[in-house]
């Protein structure tokens, strides 16, 4: 064998002698899609960019002095054999096995090369995992993983989690990526896409009402995981009315671009089908007052000190 090969293997086995972190996502199963150039190809894999201190792994097809394991540096730049230093972070694997495969031909060095590159270690490019989730964090990004992948490493949703996530792909920020998972419900194959690293997931909240006044339980209730809640239902939530609620003087409390707004909510005709039930917002209030001489709250003056320190109840 030749010096400068000698040398190189030498590099690549002290390369590929680093050992992950361990972390809940590294024990699943890790798919790598190989990406061949040049030739006849073995396929093409979905392979996030290239980072720094990521682990390439580099076939040339009936050339196995070429092959072997690359660190790409700090500065995002590997060392091949012959051709020195070469600049492949950012890029995706495909697009830099077409670039190595050109200097390798330019250089004179090999006629028709089938080069074969994937990336076999994530080393600094992580996925966060962000919102309401119940662990948020920073998981590395070891192989191929899913939406779901990560949301599991997260323990899964709060109980004020939204069905609408935003994923941020790092290869393309200003078109980030609208998925909608309801907690329970079977997962299709189209909310569960694969992420990549650099990339950042994002579960939104859902909203929150609130009912205070003449009711069993006063509180604040999460809506459902879409965003839905009506008067009545809001009213089953806080275990119905007391005795001495006026319940056809109910008022509506909600915050609208133009100020607070007050709206009459007669809970007699809604109970009776005689008037619509309203669909409630994120952060509306519903007071319910006394009949009573001496109630417990007898004026929406009262109702909102009430709802900003009222104990935000978990729906089953």
């Amino acid at each position: 064998m030749k010096p400068y090969l000698y040398i190189f293997f030498i590099f690549a086995v002290l390369a590929g002698s680093a050992v992950a972190q361990q972390h809940p996502l590294s024990s699943a199963a890790t798919t790598l899609s190989p990406v061949a150039i040049g030739g006849t190809g073995f396929g093409s894999g979905a392979a996030g960019p290239i980072g720094n201190g990521d682990l390439l792994e580099m076939s040339v097809f009936d050339t196995p002095e070429f092959s072997g394991k690359l660190r790409v540096d700090n500065t995002g730049e590997i060392v091949l054999p012959l051709v020195g230093k070469l600049h492949v972070a950012g890029m995706k694997p495909e697009a830099a096995a077409a670039l190595i495969r050109q200097k390798f031909i330019e250089g004179n060095y090999l006629k028709d090369p089938q080069v074969t590159l994937f990336i076999a270690e994530y080393a600094t490019q992580n996925v966060s995992v962000v919102g309401e989730v119940k662990n948020p964090g920073v998981y590395p990004a070891f192989g191929t993983h899913h939406l779901l992948d990560y949301l599991s490493a997260a323990q899964g949703f709060t109980p004020l989690a939204g069905t609408h996530i935003t994923i941020t792909h790092a290869a393309n920020p200003d078109a980030p990526e609208q998925v909608k998972v309801t907690a329970g419900a079977t997962p299709k194959p189209e909310n569960n896409p694969e992420v990549f690293p650099g990339d950042t997931v994002y579960v939104e909240r859902t909203g929150v009402i609130f009912v205070v006044g003449e009711v069993t339980r006063p509180g604040g209730f999460p809506m459902d995981h879409d965003g839905q809640m009506s008067i009545l239902q809001a009213i089953a939530l806080a275990q119905g009315t007391t005795p001495v609620s006026a319940t056809s003087s109910a008022k509506l409390i909600r915050t609208t671009a133009y100020g607070r707004q007050e709206i009459p909510v007669n809970l007699n005709k809604i109970l009776h089908a005689k008037s619509t039930d309203l669909a409630m917002q994120d952060n509306d209030i519903l007071f319910i007052p006394s009949s009573a001489a001496k109630g417990a709250i007898r004026t929406i003056g009262q109702a909102l000190p009430t709802a900003a320190a009222a104990t935000i109840y978990r729906v089953p």
